[in-house]
């Protein structure tokens, strides 16, 4: 079969691998109907995250048809279209009883791996470095689910795979990033970075109750995405300073709740601020921090800060800011089986759009590394590339 696989830095390749096979009475074999390129998939193009290996196939987001069930697998049958999260969730240990299904405590075939990383171990992730356990992604023909029975769920009859294939990750991670600002009707929210994951944290955040939201972004194509999103104010950091600015939108008080759905791959901020930040990078081993800093800056006294963004190590914050104004930090990896069955019912009832987004497509896998240079580079308006291999 093809699949898009990492060979290094900057190498994405179209190669011909041995198609998967069930390994696991739990598992189920599907073939690919959908799948997209992620920003977090940036991260492995740029070589930011350890443990990868030549050959390994990418890819996070996807859905498809059912071809193959294990001896004990029971949830799905041979045709049925399926939905499945990127992480993978094994539904017996106490994190997943608990509805914490990122952290999974049994999916992580490297958890030893992960645990030195973080402390503790992650679930295991479809196509993201051996930290997460190895596991074969599905920008591929087909691919192998574990554990089938528990995260991954049956298409609604009626709906398309473009309604449905955010439902994977980036559209329960906007979700889950706005949730975590505990909205309860009329705040300001700031949203930094108008990718894939802040345009559907932009429509949680007006369906969650906001009043008025702020969309951080300086390409032109983005903005107007952000715009048809629902953001009611726009502030495009090259020509402005995004503090004074939200300052003067909030009439003083800075914004109830702060989103930073850029993370590591922030670009240079400007200003004093980005020199600062460019600084701490080039002088410790550190992520970019430019985005979460003006995030901190700018939110109200015991607001809240929400991290979507993907960093994977050390990070330097102004953390007297944190204490000294009472501020509540919420991130990590989604939940993502815990909000499919209501973010679903969102798209069914029209209150989120789920393919304004999609800017290219492709039948064909062999347009991949093409596809992944122009997303990176965000060429012609690029925001989210999405192929449909089989």
């Amino acid at each position: 079969m093809k699949a898009l696989c990492w060979h290094g830095t900057n190498d994405i390749r179209c190669d011909s691998v041995p198609d998967p096979k069930i390994e696991d009475p739990r598992d189920v074999v599907i073939k690919v109907t959908s799948c997209a390129i992620c920003g977090s998939d940036l991260h492995l193009m740029d070589g930011l995250m350890p443990t990868m290996k030549s050959g390994d196939i990418l890819g996070h987001e996807f859905m498809g048809e059912v071809v193959e069930t294990g001896s004990r697998h029971h949830k799905f049958k041979k045709g049925d279209r399926i939905i499945v999260p990127f992480n993978i969730n094994c539904g017996e240990c106490r994190q997943c009883k608990l509805g914490n299904y990122s952290v999974c405590q049994r999916s992580n075939r490297n958890a030893e791996l992960a645990a030195a990383q973080f402390g503790f171990t992650t679930a295991g992730l479809f196509g993201y470095s051996h930290l997460t356990g190895g596991y074969s992604g599905g920008q591929a023909e087909y691919v192998r689910v574990p554990m089938a029975d528990v995260g991954p769920m049956k298409a609604p009859e009626g709906m398309s795979d473009e309604e449905l294939l955010f439902l994977t990750d980036i559209f329960p991670t906007g979700y889950q990033a706005a949730e975590q600002c505990d909205l309860k009707g009329g705040e300001i929210v700031a949203i930094w970075g108008c990718g894939p994951v802040g345009l559907f944290a932009i429509q949680s955040a007006k369906v969650l109750g906001a009043e008025r939201i702020i969309a951080i972004e300086t390409e032109p194509d983005r903005i107007m995405m952000a715009r048809r999103a629902g953001a009611t104010d726009i502030i495009d950091f090259k020509q402005e300073d995004v503090y004074e600015r939200i300052l003067e939108i909030s009439r003083g008080e800075g914004a109830d709740a702060v989103i930073d759905c850029v993370g590591m791959e922030a670009s240079a901020a400007h200003g004093q601020a980005g020199l600062m930040s460019a600084l701490k990078e080039h002088l410790l081993p550190v992520e970019r921090s430019y985005a979460l800093d003006q995030a901190i800056r700018a939110v109200r006294p015991c607001g809240v800060v929400s991290v979507p963004g993907v960093y994977g190590g050390p990070l330097t914050i102004n953390m007297g800011q944190i204490v000294q104004k009472g501020l509540t930090l919420r991130s990590g990896q989604t939940h993502v089986k815990r909000y499919l069955e209501l973010l679903t019912k969102l798209i069914q009832e029209r209150k989120v759009d789920t393919t304004f987004l999609i800017t290219d497509r492709s039948n064909d896998l062999e347009d991949g590394p093409a596809l992944y240079k122009k997303f990176k580079e965000k060429r012609d308006g690029c925001v989210k590339v999405v192929f449909h291999p089989t």
